[in-house]
């Protein structure tokens, strides 16, 4: 699935490259526009946010789909769910340790020290209940995800084997389900424990910690249950769902701007209930892209740039755009030479990438297809 051009869908590799791009694109106003307050640039910083969102629900309606198939086989056991994350493990474990080891390198090259707790980033922990260190700062989004693809799965497991007449599809229904409910009444919980301290930190403090936001993953594996169960519907009302999507996230936030709503002052509103409304509205454009399976232009560019997604994630802010910042000054430069350093991103980032693609993370998931531990399990 993951490097067969010939089965991937073209719809869902244009949802890889707009969730990368839009997170290039937030990270370039810290080049362009360091310190500078203005509108559009703010929208440009929130791409940022929406893309790492599009990766979310994106995750998880694909690897719910792997693990509904596996449930569909009715051949649920141990070894079938060790299989599931081995897979999974061998595609992003290796690209987030290599990453990793590079960015405590350069922390120490940089700064002379090694940062405290840096031994949670191997096991996912550093944001699991508290807010993301200072360092490796894309790391977040990979912690909610690992920890998504453990839990959900192994409690599926859990009751299919416990109850072994129960229908494993409901179970996996009812497992989602009960996990959004838990993640909400945790959001809820730190809301009226933190309703008058939330500033300018509630991206730190709620959108970017495991167990108020590992419900976004879980978003993404209704729409595979849907889509898995009620094809039918699912592409018959595609067009409406696509709309509704579309009015509830431009809704949304058309009115935060237009009321200048902000996390100080509606409080329960943000700790609550406007992060799965944006996963929401973004699962609900998805009936229309995973059946998008006809090329446009560039249509070749939007496969290798969704191939190379992953590892441009990783790389772009911590390798790339802190080197840079480290060695230059930007808010000094001139504009004409913020637009090279610019480009000098742009093209680093895509060109590590590629590499990294190529020569490491390609050849590891060849290796796991043809891996020995894979075969056994």
């Amino acid at each position: 699935m993951y490097s067969n051009k010939k089965h991937r869908i073209f719809g869902l590799d244009f949802v890889r490259a707009l969730a990368i791009i839009m997170v290039l694109c937030s990270h370039s106003t810290l080049l362009l526009f360091p310190n500078t307050h203005h509108i559009v640039i703010t929208i440009f910083q929130f791409f940022g946010t929406i893309g790492v969102d599009l990766f979310f629900v994106l995750s998880g309606f694909l690897i719910g789909g792997l693990l509904l198939k596996e449930i569909n086989q009715d051949c649920l056991s141990f070894k079938q769910l060790f299989h599931f994350w081995i897979r999974r493990w061998f595609r992003t474990l290796p690209n987030y340790f290599l990453v990793l080891i590079i960015n405590i390198i350069l922390f120490y090259v940089f700064y002379n020290e090694i940062i405290d707790g840096v031994g949670l980033f191997f096991v996912f922990l550093q944001n699991f209940s508290s807010p993301h260190p200072n360092f490796f700062t894309e790391a977040w989004s990979l912690s909610i995800e690992e920890y998504a693809y453990i839990i959900g799965p192994f409690l599926v497991f859990l009751l299919s084997i416990s109850f072994k007449r129960i229908n494993k599809q409901l179970v996996f229904m009812g497992i989602t389900g009960f996990i959004v409910l838990v993640t909400a009444l945790l959001r809820y919980k730190f809301h009226l424990g933190h309703y008058s301290q939330v500033n300018q930190d509630w991206s730190k403090l709620v959108r970017k910690v495991v167990v108020y936001r590992i419900d976004s993953i879980y978003y993404g594996f209704i729409g595979a249950y849907m889509a898995f169960h009620f094809n039918l519907y699912w592409r018959k009302y595609k067009v409406q769902a696509f709309a509704l999507g579309l009015f509830i996230f431009f809704g949304m936030h058309g009115v935060i701007f237009m009321k200048s709503i902000q996390p100080e002052t509606t409080s329960l509103f943000f700790n609550v209930f406007y992060l799965p409304l944006i996963s929401i509205s973004l699962l609900l454009l998805f009936p229309v892209l995973s059946s998008w399976n006809s090329k446009v232009v560039l249509s070749k560019t939007i496969t290798n740039i969704s191939l190379w997604s992953y590892s441009l994630y990783l790389i772009n802010y911590s390798i790339v755009l802190l080197s840079i910042q480290y060695f230059i000054d930007v808010e000094l430069e001139s504009s004409s030479i913020k637009f090279i350093i610019l480009i000098g991103f742009w093209a680093i980032s895509f060109i590590l990438s590629f590499l990294l693609y190529k020569f490491y993370e390609k050849p590891l998931t060849k290796y796991r297809e043809a891996s020995f531990i894979v075969k056994y399990f």
